[in-house]
């Protein structure tokens, strides 16, 4: 079920104040996914998300790794909340993998789980979400056999500047670099859509595209960064930068606990430790604040159009791109 971001802002802030008493025991969540959640590719210069506090989280895998989802425990606990964080993360995995292979390892009942699948939603189909909507809907269901009170969210993430600028075979090259994201998006909608046990999607590509359209960071890393700009993405132009992932955990954040992200203003310390400074950062945690504030929830009568969308828009890409370069 969707709620309103506003109502759940009104419940949290009614908790936060006391007058419903917490609970003893903390939330368990578990995030599932690939480098797009554990961060940043390999040879990455430290400070690294990847290295970023693991010991304040359960890596089920034992890679020792922190990740966002280490990012999301630190913001959480400055926010005064009580989050036992688990991840199972394989890099270049989908979720077809996940299911397939670490099914007794992530199939348990969690209170909050959070699914992120390939970059492109089908490694060797990119753009076509039926992978994503067929194995996102298994876990979903088997999670929600575990725990019925189960809140399943799936991450849609961001445009990929070498698929966008660099590989003339893909959907996306010659594309405005905002593109890939939407496209991600509709794909992960339409999971939504098709599954009784998904809870909605958390936009964390669409808040890369407002810190694009914005002006903070730069829309193309090949031809230099812009004066006063941050790079969202690696060295490689695929993976997130510190400040990428940073903006994921922060969206992530928002949508799992309902607060504004700019709730942990500048002395929020995993900017710091990562090294990001007070002014990026509360730039950062404003454009995941926006992105969440935009948030619609759909009318129950275009859940069928949802379910569609996603395979619609993909064949529609593939002919009319067979069009234009034949």
């Amino acid at each position: 079920m969707h709620f309103p971001r506003n109502l759940r802002r009104t419940l949290l802030a009614t908790l936060l104040l006391g007058s419903i008493a917490l609970p003893a025991s903390a939330s368990t969540i578990l995030f599932v996914g690939n480098s797009f959640t554990y961060g940043d590719p390999a040879g990455a210069q430290p400070p690294t998300v990847q290295a970023y506090r693991p010991g304040t989280v359960t890596d089920l895998n034992g890679s020792n790794i922190g990740g966002v989802p280490a990012l999301f425990k630190a913001m959480t606990l400055q926010a005064g909340l009580n989050y036992d964080v688990s991840l199972e993360t394989r890099g270049g995995s989908g979720l077809d993998y996940h299911y397939n292979s670490k099914y007794s390892t992530i199939v348990k009942p969690f209170d909050t789980v959070v699914l992120q699948s390939y970059s492109t939603l089908d490694a060797s189909r990119p753009g076509d979400p039926a992978t994503l909507i067929r194995y996102s809907g298994l876990l979903a269901d088997a999670l929600y056999a575990q725990n019925p009170n189960v809140d399943v969210r799936l991450t849609a993430t961001w445009s990929r500047a070498d698929l966008t600028y660099r590989n003339t075979s893909s959907p996306w090259y010659g594309d405005p670099i905002y593109a890939m994201a939407l496209d991600v998006r509709a794909g992960y909608d339409a999971a939504d859509a098709a599954s009784d046990h998904i809870n909605g999607v958390i936009p964390v590509g669409e808040a890369w595209n407002r810190a694009i359209a914005g002006g903070l960071a730069d829309a193309n890393p090949y031809d230099g960064i812009g004066a006063g700009q941050i790079n969202l993405w690696a060295p490689d132009s695929y993976h997130g930068s510190v400040y990428g992932y940073y903006l994921e955990a922060l969206t992530i954040f928002g949508s799992v606990t309902g607060l504004d992200p700019r709730s942990l203003g500048g002395n929020e310390y995993s900017a710091r430790e990562l090294g990001i400074d007070v002014n990026t950062a509360l730039a950062l945690q404003a454009f995941a604040a926006a992105q969440l504030d935009a948030e619609e929830v759909p009318e129950p009568g275009m859940a069928a159009l949802f379910a569609t969308l996603g395979g619609l828009m993909f064949a529609a890409r593939r002919r009319a791109r067979a069009g234009v370069r034949a």
